[in-house]
């Protein structure tokens, strides 16, 4: 199995989770020496596991971690798309060139990983590809348009893939969508806002996905969502997509974007941080605790129909009086 992003977070969690199952693993990440421990701690599992220094965004090194899974293992089970960026940033905000690495990094890596993995699980008639996506590539997100672009083509290029192998019934295309995780992402990311960012309740472990990942790949399906619920919240932004859009950028500005200063940085864009540990966990949890966080919501919920609905009103007012007037 190959996994790439490997070196901290979900992906750290994504390996151990398969190393304590018995998996072979290559591992995946830029970051040499946080990858070397992930491996390390896949070892201590009683897991075979090799760490490949690897930048997604360039096609040789792809190829070379592929080459080095198949020839160390002997074929290839299982690839995962996992290795991604994010930009806190407006889209007319930073430059192009910051946005346009997100993009190269989660959709255009997932991509190349892609063109590489398939060819092989063609070879052997077997493979289970899983690409990584996210709630927002369903919906979209006020603060980070390139991360949300980017996470709807991974949904695109699975959902390509899966005709394009229509006729190979043991070769499954998987994309997971879960929703906010507590990883290194937001102290990670790319800043240009200059506020810090935060988790959006309800947060979820990275063990939790790791789990759900590991389940996956044992009984593959065509998308899988963690948690479970999150398509609830999907189905009523299908039935009232302004209510929930406004509501949702209120909820991001109250509770995501925090009033806390944080400088203006690259963040892992073009280099991975070296101040951060190779860890699973990040720093940044929610602000408000979940059962709170329901109840502002739902409150607020309300007060912007309400509002909605009174200035309707007075719109339809507006035009009655207007028309008796002429």
């Amino acid at each position: 199995m190959v996994v790439t992003g490997a070196s901290s977070g979900l992906g750290r969690a994504i390996a151990l989770e398969l190393a304590n199952r018995g998996a072979r693993l290559v591992l995946a990440a830029r970051r040499g020496d946080a990858l070397e421990d992930t491996a390390r701690q896949c070892h201590k599992l009683g897991a075979s596991a090799i760490a490949v220094e690897t930048d997604v965004t360039i096609e040789a090194e792809v190829n070379a971690l592929a080459a080095r899974a198949v020839e160390e293992l002997g074929g290839l089970d299982v690839w995962i798309n996992n290795a991604g960026v994010t930009l806190f940033a407006p889209l007319e905000e930073a430059s192009f060139e910051e946005h346009q690495r997100v993009i190269e990094t989660n959709l255009f890596g997932s991509m190349l990983g892609a063109r590489i993995a398939v060819p092989i699980f063609r070879r052997q008639r077997h493979g289970v590809l899983i690409n990584v996506g996210s709630v927002l590539s369903e919906v979209g997100h006020a603060y980070v348009p390139s991360y949300v672009i980017s996470k709807f083509g991974i949904k695109g290029l699975s959902e390509a893939l899966r005709v394009e192998l229509a006729k190979e019934p043991d070769i499954h295309v998987c994309t997971v969508f879960p929703f906010s995780i507590d990883t290194q992402h937001f102290e990670s990311a790319a800043n240009r806002i200059e506020r810090a960012p935060y988790a959006l309740p309800p947060m979820q472990s990275p063990e939790k996905v790791a789990t759900a990942i590991a389940r996956l790949i044992e009984r593959p399906r065509r998308t899988l969502h963690v948690p479970r619920a999150l398509p609830l919240g999907l189905a009523l932004h299908a039935l009232m997509p302004r209510a929930v859009e406004r509501l949702l950028f209120d909820a991001l500005t109250k509770f995501h974007i925090s009033n806390e200063l944080s400088p203006s940085t690259y963040g892992n864009l073009y280099e991975p941080p070296r101040q951060l540990t190779a860890d699973v966990h990040g720093q940044r949890p929610p602000k408000i605790p979940t059962p709170a966080f329901l109840g502002w919501a739902l409150g607020r919920f309300v007060r912007n129909e309400l509002t909605a609905l009174a200035r309707r009103v007075q719109g339809v007012l507006g035009r009655r009086r207007l028309a008796e007037s002429t």
